[in-house]
């Protein structure tokens, strides 16, 4: 039987920190990758948040350094932002064109290039270079050197055509926002008709990703103790206000596992409990001499709780092993997919650290141990003269 308990706690575990770890994973995954593609905050016109066309922002070095003062702003870069239409001879597809210039930061996509190079952007020279999604260019069936024409239609205006190199392609694993190109801003901002110093906004970067929130509100105390002409109707949204649904989606998460805790917890609890009960009736003899000898029940619990925790922490070890394992042979291999269109992923992330997998480790050592403590008072119920009689 106390085979059968170790096998239970450490599976029980085993399930928990795999859980953990995959929730967990999700959520680093797709934060970093949302904020890759955009930025932890966004300083943008207030009201073309949601709208298909970006409405211009005023692009000056005093509204520049206003941002930059900003406590937690550790770099500011301007964007411009055009919706369009990526075209060969044989298909199609609908792309947002993002503008950047030099002061970019290039370190997300110069990790997931597949294919040829990062454009070259804010030379002396305006370069029509343009960096593709893998997904997109499968599509398109074009390859890194190959040319593009974009087609860009807003309301009752004149097409506007341009061709581009493709310089490189990227693949980040999330089709819902590979549909974004990059070129130099100089190509976005003739494309919309704007002036250089008109842009779509600016990204805003930060040390961690987890005070964005609060670094949003610091940024629109800024633009409203400001007189700058610059500041009317501008706002910062943080990432988690740009897109609302993919984060209340992984905080959806927390329940599911909340859940997947509470029932191995409990499974584990079950089968531990059966043990030790077993473990009590087959040393009820012994337990009655104890008795007879003088001592008292709770040294005698004490004995079997020890026994337990001995139980307890051999299903801890085993399950620490198999979730180890499991985690390692994920994040090598990639052993288990996932549908991007479903999930946003194309493999199930895992993100493994040592604090809250010590946490889980202790929180449900002692969980078991301290329910443990009902069926251990069974002890108290044998009787001496019983259970000395007993064969």
């Amino acid at each position: 039987m106390s085979r059968i308990a170790v096998v239970s706690v450490a599976v029980s575990v085993a399930v928990m920190l795999v859980a953990l770890a995959v929730i967990l994973g999700f959520k680093r995954e797709v934060t970093a990758r949302m904020v890759g593609f955009s930025a932890p905050v966004e300083v943008i016109d207030g009201a073309g948040i949601y709208a298909a066309e970006s409405r211009p922002v005023a692009a000056t070095a005093r509204f520049e350094a206003l941002l930059r003062a900003v406590d937690g702003v550790q770099r500011a870069t301007p964007y411009a932002v055009k919706s369009g239409i990526v075209r060969t001879r044989d298909a199609m597809e609908g792309v947002a064109l993002k503008g950047v210039d030099g002061s970019y930061d290039w370190s997300f996509f110069a990790g997931r290039l597949t294919e040829g190079r990062l454009p070259r952007v804010g030379d002396s020279l305006r370069t029509k270079e343009l960096l593709l999604s893998a997904r997109t260019a499968r599509l398109l069936g074009v390859h890194a050197g190959d040319k593009v024409e974009m087609l860009f239609v807003a309301g009752d205006e004149r097409p506007r055509r341009d061709r581009f190199k493709v310089s490189g392609l990227y693949s980040t694993g999330m089709e819902e926002l590979e549909r974004t190109a990059l070129t130099d801003l100089r190509n976005v901002q003739r494309l919309s008709g704007w002036s250089s110093g008109e842009v779509s906004g600016y990204d805003l970067f930060l040390g961690d990703v987890r005070q964005a929130d609060r670094l949003a509100e610091a940024v629109n105390d800024a633009l409203l103790r400001s007189d700058l002409p610059e500041t009317d109707g501008v706002v910062a949204v943080s990432v988690g206000e740009r897109y609302p649904a993919v984060f209340d989606w992984l905080k959806a998460h927390d329940v599911n596992a909340a859940v997947v805790i509470a029932v191995m917890v409990a499974v584990a609890f079950f089968n531990m409990a059966s043990a030790l009960l077993i473990l009590v009736l087959e040393r009820t003899r012994m337990i009655g001499l104890l008795k007879a000898m003088g001592m008292e029940n709770r040294r005698i619990r004490r004995i079997f709780l020890y026994r337990a925790a001995f139980i307890v922490g051999r299903g801890l070890l085993w399950g620490n092993l198999a979730a180890g394992l499991l985690c390692w042979l994920q994040a090598r291999f990639h052993l288990l997919r996932l549908d991007p269109a479903g999930y946003m992923l194309s493999e199930v992330p895992v993100a493994v650290s040592a604090g809250w997998w010590l946490a889980v480790d202790v929180a449900a050592a002692g969980a078991i141990l301290a329910l443990l403590l009902v069926p251990a008072a069974f002890v108290a119920r044998i009787r001496p003269d019983e259970a000395i009689k007993t064969d």
